[in-house]
C-alpha cells in the first residue's frame, strides 16, 4: 500500500475501533446500572435501545451525506459528536431518561462511521478485501477494549469515568482526522464492473436481507454477552478472585471474559479478509455462518469454562464474515453510491439489528436467558437459507478481487 493508503486506513482503523467501542461500553454497565437505578435487567437494557436502533437508522442519510460531501468531514463529525455526547451521558448519569438520551446522541453520532469509513476503503484501498479484514480488525480490538475497560473503570471510579474515557477517545480521533494528510478519490473515480443494473439490484436486496439477520444476531449476542457470563460463569469468576492483582468483583471478571471473547474476533476477522481476497466470497460468507450455528446452540447449553470457549468460537466466526459482507457490499454498489451502499447495510444490520435489545428482553423473561442463543441458532438457520438465495440471484457474476 501507498502513503495515502496507509493514512486512510490508520484513520479508518482507529474510526472502527471507537464506532464499537462506543457500542460496547453500555452492555459492560447494565449489572452495575441495575444497582445505581434500581432497576432490573430488561428495564436496564432497553435504555440502549435508541442508541442502537440510531447507530444504524442513521446510517443512510450520513451515507448519502457522505457522497455529497466527501468522508473527511463526515469523520470529524463523529468523533466530535460522540465525544460530546459521551461527556453529556456523565453530566446525566444519575437520571436515567437524559442518560439514554445522551445515549441515543452517541449512537446517533457513531452511526457515520461506518458508510464514511467503509466506504473510503473500499474506493481508496487497492487491496480492499484485506483493508476491509484489518478494518474489522481494529473494530474487533474495540469491542474487546470496551468491556474490560469500562469494568475497570467503573470498579476503580464508577461508571461515570467509564464515560469520560468515551468522550476523551472521541477527541483524540477529531485530532487525527485534523492532522494527519490523506485524499480520497474524487465521486466516480473508482472504476467498477458492470454486472447488468438487474443483477445488481436483485443481488444487493437478497444481501440486505443476509445482513439484517446477521446483525440481529450480533446485537443479540454483543448486548447480552457480559451479563451471559456474569450470570453462568462462577468457576471462572472462582478463577479470577483467587489472582491477587485482579479486583474481587464479579462485574469485572463478567467483562474481562467478554473483552477475551471478542479479542478473538480479531484473527477471525483476519481470516475472513484473507479468505475474501483469495476465495469466492459468496461461499465463504456461507461457510462462516454454517460454522458458527452449532457454536450459538452450545452456547445456550453450557456453563463456565466450556461455555467461554464456545462464545469465543461463535464470536470468531460471527466476526471474522464482516470483511466477506463488506466486500460483497462494494461488488454489489456502484463508486458514486458506495457510501450510500454502506449506509443501507448498516440500517438493516444495526437498524432492525437493535430491536434485538427487545428480543433479548422478551425472551429472558417468558424463558430463560441460555433461551436467546438457541433464539439465535434460528436466526443462523435463516441466514444461511438467505445466503443459498444470494448464490442463485447472483450465479451469473464474478465475484472476486
Amino acid at each position: 500500500m501507498n502513503h495515502n493508503e496507509k493514512n486512510i486506513l490508520i484513520v479508518s482503523c482507529f474510526g472502527h475501533f471507537m464506532s464499537h467501542f462506543n457500542m460496547l461500553m453500555f452492555p459492560a454497565l447494565v449489572m452495575p446500572l441495575t444497582a445505581k437505578f434500581g432497576m432490573d435487567l430488561t428495564a436496564v437494557l432497553a435504555l440502549s435501545f435508541w442508541m442502537y436502533l440510531l447507530f444504524g437508522l442513521s446510517a443512510l442519510p450520513w451515507g448519502l451525506l457522505t457522497d455529497a460531501v466527501g468522508a473527511k468531514p463526515m469523520m470529524l463529525g463523529f468523533f466530535i459528536g460522540a465525544g460530546l455526547c459521551g461527556l453529556a451521558a456523565v453530566f446525566y448519569m444519575d437520571d436515567p431518561t437524559l442518560f439514554a438520551v445522551s445515549l441515543a446522541g452517541v449512537g446517533m453520532f457513531s452511526g457515520i462511521y461506518h458508510p464514511a469509513g467503509l466506504g473510503l476503503i473500499s474506493r481508496g484501498v487497492s487491496r480492499m478485501s484485506m483493508g476491509m479484514g484489518y478494518n474489522g480488525m481494529a473494530g474487533n480490538a474495540g469491542l474487546a477494549a470496551a468491556p474490560v475497560l469500562t469494568g475497570v473503570a467503573n470498579y476503580l471510579f464508577g461508571a461515570k469515568a467509564a464515560y469520560v474515557c468515551l468522550g476523551g477517545l472521541n477527541f483524540a480521533g477529531a485530532a487525527l482526522i485534523l492532522f494527519l494528510r490523506w485524499d480520497e478519490p474524487p465521486p466516480g473515480a473508482v472504476r467498477t464492473e458492470s454486472h447488468g443494473r438487474r443483477s445488481l439490484i436483485s443481488g444487493f436486496v437478497v444481501l440486505l436481507v443476509c445482513m439484517m439477520l446477521g446483525g440481529v444476531a450480533y446485537r443479540g449476542a454483543s448486548v447480552i454477552l457480559p451479563s451471559y457470563f456474569e450470570l453462568r460463569n462462577q468457576t471462572l469468576f472462582d478463577f479470577f478472585s483467587r489472582v491477587d492483582w485482579l479486583p474481587a468483583s464479579r462485574n469485572v471478571a463478567a467483562t474481562m471474559l467478554a473483552s477475551l471473547v471478542f479479542l478473538v474476533g480479531i484473527f477471525g476477522q483476519y481470516l475472513g479478509g484473507r479468505a475474501a481476497e483469495r476465495y469466492e466470497p459468496r461461499k465463504m460468507y456461507f461457510l462462516f455462518h454454517a460454522l458458527a450455528l452449532p457454536m450459538a446452540l452450545a452456547v445456550a447449553f453450557t456453563t463456565d469454562i466450556p461455555l467461554f470457549f464456545f462464545a469465543m468460537a461463535y464470536m470468531f466466526f460471527m466476526l471474522g464474515m464482516q470483511p466477506i459482507e463488506n466486500t460483497l457490499v462494494a461488488y454489489l454498489t456502484p463508486d458514486k453510491l458506495r457510501h450510500s451502499g454502506f449506509g443501507l447495510k448498516f440500517i438493516v444490520t444495526f437498524g432492525v439489528g437493535s430491536l434485538s435489545v427487545h428480543l433479548v428482553g422478551w425472551i429472558k423473561e417468558a424463558w430463560s436467558l441460555p433461551a436467546v442463543f438457541v433464539a439465535l441458532s434460528v436466526v443462523s438457520v435463516g441466514i444461511l437459507l438467505s445466503i443459498l438465495l444470494l448464490m442463485a440471484v447472483t450465479r451469473k457474476m464474478q465475484l472476486r478481487n
